[in-house]
Order: C-alpha cells, then sequence, then structure tokens
C-alpha cells in the first residue's frame, strides 16, 4: 500500500514542482507586463525619453537604406495578422482532420485569447505611435502593446508547443531556438520601422509570455484531471500525438530518384522554354498576313468595342483570380490540406514545382520575347512585363490542373469532378478577361496553354505525384473508410 501511494505522489510531485516554476515564470511574465503598463500609462518620465531616443535612433540608422527596409518589412509581415491566422487556421483544420480535437482548440482558444488582448489594451492605454523625422511605413491605430509582437509570441509559442512531439528529439531545441529568434526579429523590425516604441515591444513579449504560460498550464491542468500524465514542457503539449500530427509519417522517401529526377526536370525546363521562345517569337514578329495575325488584331478590338462598366467590373474581379496573391493563397491552404489528409509529401511537391516552374519560365520567355500588349485601350495601365505569354493564365492553368491531378484519383466521391471543372473554368475566365481588358492577344493564351501543358506533363512524368496510391488508380479514400472514420470519431465523442 506504501509503495502504491508512493507511485501515485512521485508523478503529481513532478508535476507540482514543474508547474510551481512555471507559474512563477507565468506570474513574473504578467507582474512585468503589468507594471510596465502603469509605467506607460502614467508617462513615467525616464521610460519616455528611453523610447523616444530609441525610436529616433533606429529611424537614422534604418531610412537611408531601402534595401534594409525591404528586408524589415517582409520579416514584420511574418508576425501580421494575416499570417498569423493563416497559420493557425491551416493547422487547427489540419488537427481536426488528424483527429486531434484537443489541440485544436487549444490553438483556437489561445488564438482567439491573443487577439482579444491586443485591441482592448491598446484601447485602454490610449498611447500614440511613435513620430520620427523620416517615417519609413504606417500603422493604423495604438501604440501599445504591439500586436505584431504579441500574436507572434502566442501564435509561435502554440504552434510550437502544440508540434513539438512530430519532431525527432534532436530537432526540438534548435527548433524552439529558431521560434525565439523569429519572435525576437518581428519585435525588432516594429521598433526600426518606426510603428513602436521599445516598451511597445516588451510589454507585447510579456503580455504574450503570460497569456501563453496560463493556456499551456491550463491544458496541462486538463491532462492531470483525466489520469493523463504531464510531460514536461519541452515535450510538447501531447507526445502521445507525435506520430498523428507527424506530416508524413510513413514516406520514407519524397523522389526515388532525386538525381536523375532533377536532371529530367532541367533538361525538361529548358526544352519547354525551347518551345515557348519559338512560338512566341513567330506569332509576335513573324506572323504577319496568317490566321494568327488576323487573329491577334480583331480579337481585342472586338473585345474593346464592347466594353461596358458592369463587365469591365466583372473583369477586374475574375482577373484577380489569375494574380500572384490569388495564386499563392490557394496554394497555401492546398498543401497542407494535402499533407493533413493524405500524408505524402509528393503532392506537396508537385504543386510547388509546377508554381516555380510556372513563374521562371514565364518571366524568362517574357524578358527574351518582349512582346507589346495589344493596340488597344489597356485597363490595367502600363505592366513591367511583356504580353507573351499570360502569366495569369499561365499561373492559372499549372495551379488548378496539379490541384485536379492530385485529388481526382484519390477519391471515389463525386466532388472530384469539381475540380476537373475548375481546371477548365478558371483558366477559361482569367484568359476572357485578360483580353476583355486589352492586355493580352489571344495567341499570348495559346502561349499559356503551352506552358501549362508542357509543364505539367513533364512535372506528373517526372515526379509522379500519385505513386503512393496502390493498385495504380484506386481511390485512396474509399465509402469504407469514410465509415470508418466516422465510427472513430463518434467514438472518441463518447469517450470524451
Amino acid at each position: 500500500m506504501t509503495a502504491v501511494r508512493e507511485m501515485t505522489r512521485r508523478p503529481f510531485g513532478q508535476f507540482a514542482g514543474r508547474s510551481v516554476a512555471g507559474l512563477l515564470a507565468v506570474a513574473g511574465a504578467g507582474v512585468g507586463f503589468g507594471v510596465l503598463l502603469m509605467l506607460v500609462r502614467f508617462h513615467w518620465g525616464p521610460l519616455y525619453h528611453a523610447d523616444r531616443e530609441a525610436a529616433a535612433w533606429f529611424n537614422g540608422l534604418v531610412a537611408p537604406h531601402h534595401a534594409l527596409v525591404t528586408v524589415l518589412r517582409a520579416i514584420t509581415d511574418l508576425g501580421g495578422r494575416p499570417v498569423l491566422i493563416w497559420l493557425v487556421t491551416i493547422a487547427v483544420v489540419g488537427l481536426l482532420i488528424r483527429r486531434q480535437a484537443r489541440l485544436a482548440v487549444y490553438l483556437i482558444i489561445t488564438g482567439v485569447g491573443g487577439l482579444i488582448l491586443d485591441p482592448s489594451l491598446k484601447a485602454l492605454v490610449g498611447r500614440l505611435r511613435p513620430v520620427v523625422d523620416v517615417p519609413i511605413t504606417h500603422a493604423p491605430g495604438n501604440s501599445f502593446p504591439s500586436g505584431h509582437a504579441l500574436g507572434s509570441f502566442v501564435a509561435y509559442g502554440a504552434l510550437l508547443l502544440v508540434f513539438l512531439p512530430a519532431m525527432a528529439p534532436r530537432w526540438r531545441k534548435p527548433a524552439i531556438a529558431v521560434v525565439g529568434v523569429l519572435v525576437f526579429l518581428i519585435g525588432l523590425t516594429r521598433i526600426a520601422l518606426g510603428v513602436h516604441f521599445v516598451s511597445d515591444v516588451l510589454g507585447g513579449w510579456l503580455l504574450g509570455a503570460a497569456w501563453l504560460g496560463v493556456s499551456a498550464y491550463a491544458f496541462r491542468l486538463w491532462r492531470r484531471e483525466r489520469g493523463r500524465p504531464v510531460p514536461p514542457i519541452s515535450e510538447g503539449l501531447e507526445p502521445e500525438a507525435g506520430e498523428e500530427i507527424t506530416p508524413a509519417p510513413d514516406e520514407e522517401r519524397v523522389l526515388e530518384h532525386p538525381r536523375s529526377s532533377v536532371a529530367e526536370l532541367l533538361v525538361g525546363w529548358v526544352l519547354v522554354f525551347g518551345v515557348l521562345y519559338a512560338f512566341g517569337m513567330y506569332v509576335s514578329y513573324h506572323a504577319k498576313g496568317t490566321f494568327f495575325d488576323t487573329l491577334d488584331t480583331e480579337v481585342p478590338r472586338w473585345f474593346a468595342a464592347r466594353r461596358t462598366d458592369p463587365l469591365t467590373e466583372l473583369s477586374w474581379w475574375w482577373s484577380k483570380f489569375g494574380d500572384t496573391h490569388a495564386i499563392l493563397l490557394v496554394s497555401l491552404v492546398f498543401c497542407p490540406l494535402v499533407l493533413a489528409v493524405w500524408k505524402r509529401w509528393r503532392p506537396v511537391l508537385f504543386v510547388v514545382l509546377a508554381m516555380f516552374g510556372e513563374l521562371s519560365l514565364f518571366l524568362v520567355t517574357a524578358r527574351v520575347v518582349e512582346r507589346p500588349r495589344p493596340p488597344v485601350a489597356n485597363l490595367d495601365g502600363h505592366l513591367p512585363t511583356s504580353s507573351y505569354p499570360s502569366g495569369h493564365i499561365a499561373a492559372t492553368i499549372c495551379l488548378w490542373a496539379a490541384i485536379a491531378l492530385i485529388v481526382f484519383p484519390r477519391t471515389d466521391r463525386w466532388w472530384r469532378w469539381l475540380f476537373v471543372a475548375l481546371a477548365v473554368i478558371m483558366p477559361v475566365g482569367v484568359a476572357v478577361s485578360r483580353m476583355y481588358r486589352g492586355m493580352h492577344h489571344p495567341t499570348d493564351f495559346m502561349g499559356a496553354i503551352l506552358l501549362g501543358a508542357l509543364w505539367i506533363g513533364l512535372l506528373h512524368w517526372v515526379v509522379r505525384p500519385n505513386a503512393d496510391l496502390r493498385d495504380g488508380n484506386r481511390p485512396a479514400i474509399e465509402s469504407e473508410q469514410v465509415h470508418q472514420l466516422g465510427d472513430e470519431l463518434a467514438r472518441a465523442g463518447r469517450e470524451e
């Protein structure tokens, strides 16, 4: 009996010891933030002068160097709400797909708490942003605490705690160091860009540490109350979920012969470029009096003669489906979902190579051919690239064709045909809108089709994104598996 009591007391004592140390750290961060809040709120003189001297020094150091400003803006964007919300949302969806509802709820609560704390405390303090001699960038709202510092600490810290078990033990400390450096750099950029004082960033870090500590401590208490072991925080929140949240636990290698695959892709890229260059030079400078010349002359004029305000507005919106931001957004949503559902890196590599190959082929071909825009009013004004081939159309073809090629053989559900339809409708819609707006000739559209068909065909042959499917074309998600998934989810709900 004594031995049993000792066995139960020992883990509880270890948990209590770790919890006391953690609570002291969290309490220290909270007290530090409270003291700093009061000093800022009551305009303590030494802090007031130190903040303004630091803001002026950073402004004099950074403002003259435009390249440095560009780098700082790129780093600071990693702590902005769009990036953080995307990261947390994708992680939550992936966790739900992997049936890790507890971790998903933890991320939601922790993230929402950070979103609530930032604007409410800024409104409470009402501190104005720094005024510097050479404004570099602009940020709306009040200054204390820094939302970027708070949000990055909470979001990246919570993601780290959730996904630490998916990493090999030797990579955990480097991962913690990388996240720490990233959060530090994001805070530093807010000071260097002149949109926050030093005390704003310190306040964001302290508040972020306090809130992240409280949420993690509450999660660990929840585990203990349900009789589950509470491991050291360095092992993550739920070490037993490590295999389930690992991106591709059963994939030994992404490509069977990586060296030969790289060589094949490089040779193929050159050949595709050669075809694009030959066709582009022909239709741009050597097709006078041919069918292509008539097509490139009459079609832009036909569209220009039928422009109306509603159609112009519609064409603007549809054209946006093919711009860089929309293509990047769809890719950044689709690729993590592929990892969550099918646990394979190869389809992700297929999409990534499709987009990088398309971009490089487009930029090089456009630079070499240098074709002028159609001789009609260009509704989008001057663009830095030439007319041939259409980058909007080529990117749309490559993205949606790659998605359809991945999704269609991996499920037997009716909605797989939606992706086939999107692979046709999206490029056609973007092509019509670009020609309507006077930005491209019909042969620019043909060049985009050549680029997409040849590059995607080459990638599909080399990468083989669906090589993991059993029996060749057998769907990876079948009706029986879907029913089993539903039964497991129901059983997990009853256990909770």
